[in-house]
């Protein structure tokens, strides 16, 4: 196992950025930024050893700065959508920014994956930390952040999110890593075969807000019970894939509650490769890319439409105004802890 370091860039406010590169026995490698802790390389041998970065982003700090699709993005203080873009806490109402049209969409500005953070890394891990001052995003309470990437022999890229707050607030975390098992230039992933453990998935309004109904998959196309490719069924004229464009839904999973556990995985037959998806959460947003347009990536890569795929662990999207739903809400004082892992089998 190694650790290196370099410099990665400068941000346009005149702040060093450094790139931070762990290295297992197997050759698998993992790099990350302290803009943003952004997950910015993720190198993996294939079925022949072959090597290749299998996740989409920018070749500098510029590219990070937009990112309008948030690859590699560490996503906070709210992941995924609150509708209306406001939420009830403790009988006081919380407006926040309306920016996926009337809603909210990953916690808003400053995003997670637009700040600077402190750095700790040692063998085989790095840990971000910061803390998301009280109303930041218009969220209460002063969030004391702490993020570690590890990898490890297992070949496995394992996230742990430690969060505490100074009031009661939300606290929904997730990784909106853009994965393609071809190579990042690789091309569409609707030829990845994929599982999803998972007998539901919560049914949405036209702008995707849930609305507290959680759907049962059997015969419709979001049935990954058994493994298929994306390509399956994406195209079905089913009115869920209409109004997100493909998927984009936020997956109920068939899991006990508060243990970590299998609940995907995802394969792709040219190359091999075969990643395993693990968390404690109760939710998973499966995203097929449907909103990248053209952006100018890493290595000469050009991404577009279905060019990477998100596997997003999560509280369920909306839950703080829906009460049939595991609540999100972080106590004052208490800390919240969870883990999601990427595993190359």
């Amino acid at each position: 196992m190694s650790l290196t370091t370099e410099v990665f860039g400068t941000t346009k406010d005149g702040q060093e950025v450094t790139k931070y590169t762990i290295t297992n026995s197997n050759g698998m490698k993992i790099s990350a930024l302290n803009y943003g802790a952004i997950l910015s390389e993720m190198i993996v041998p294939d079925q022949n050893g072959k090597l290749e970065d299998i996740v989409l982003g920018f070749d500098d700090v510029a590219g990070y700065e937009v990112n309008n699709c948030f690859f590699g993005a560490f996503i906070g203080r709210h992941g995924n959508r609150i509708g209306d873009a406001r939420f009830e806490l403790n009988g006081t109402t919380y407006e926040l920014e309306k920016n996926d049209g009337k809603n909210n969409l990953h916690g808003g500005t400053p995003g997670y994956h637009k700040v600077m953070y402190q750095a700790d890394a040692a063998d085989n891990h790095v840990t971000f930390t910061r803390v998301s001052p009280d109303m930041e995003q218009g969220y209460p309470g002063n969030l004391e952040i702490s993020m570690t990437y590890t990898l490890t022999d297992e070949n496995e890229l394992k996230i742990d999110y430690e969060m505490k707050s100074d009031k009661d607030t939300l606290c929904n975390p997730t990784n909106h890593t853009y994965f393609n098992l071809k190579g990042h230039n690789g091309g569409t992933i609707t030829d990845h075969t994929l599982y999803i453990k998972a007998n539901g998935f919560t049914e949405t309004s036209e702008d995707l807000i849930p609305n507290g109904t959680i759907v049962d998959v059997t015969g419709t196309p979001m049935d990954f019970r058994t493994a298929k490719k994306i390509s399956q069924d994406i195209g079905a004229d089913y009115e869920p894939l209409h109004v997100a464009g493909g998927y984009d839904h936020n997956f109920v999973l068939d899991k006990e509650e508060g243990k970590l556990e299998k609940v995907a995985e995802v394969s792709e037959e040219t190359t091999g490769r075969k990643m395993e998806i693990y968390t404690d959460l109760p939710g998973m947003q499966l995203y097929s890319g449907n909103f990248i347009e053209k952006e100018n990536g890493k290595a000469g890569a050009t991404y577009t439409y279905r060019t990477g795929v998100c596997f997003e662990t999560q509280y369920f999207p909306n839950s703080i105004n829906l009460p049939n739903f595991k609540s999100c809400v972080l106590k004052a004082g208490e800390t919240f802890r969870s883990t999601t892992i990427y595993k190359f089998v």
